[in-house]
């Protein structure tokens, strides 16, 4: 079966690892509002960028790639949150918020590259979001 473009991208990779790592740490969270919350989220991070990464033009899989990276700031919030509610032990929530910015960054390059702010060389440009 053939592998999609965004199934390629270490980006939704690591978001969908992220994703799922939120969903187990807060299955047992009796706040359902925030549970829901955090959840959308960080579902919102792996979904925007696959739906962006098999859009038509480059214009329109950046749209999404923003989309992306705004959810992932969301997360980041969501996790501050909890650490301070005693939803989320600090150093499991920590390391969320480390990944999410990870996440993020990656995405502002992608965006980048998509929106030809980034010359390549000649060689080819290589951002790390192939793998595999």
């Amino acid at each position: 079966m053939r592998q999609l473009d965004f199934e390629r991208l270490e980006v939704w990779k690591r978001s969908c690892r992220l994703s799922s790592s939120v969903y187990k740490t807060f299955d047992a969270c009796k706040n359902y509002g925030y549970k829901d919350q955090i959840m959308r989220s960080a579902l919102s991070v792996a979904s925007n960028i696959a739906e962006g990464e098999e859009r038509e033009t480059p214009a329109e899989s950046a749209r999404f790639f923003y989309i992306a990276k705004g959810s992932a700031g969301e997360l980041i919030t969501q996790i501050y949150i909890g650490i301070e509610a005693g939803f989320i032990d600090k150093q499991t929530g920590m390391g969320f918020v480390q990944e999410a910015k990870e996440i993020a960054a990656m995405l502002a390059a992608l965006i980048k590259r998509r929106k030809g702010m980034v010359r390549e060389e000649a060689g080819g440009y290589n951002y790390q979001a192939v793998s595999d």
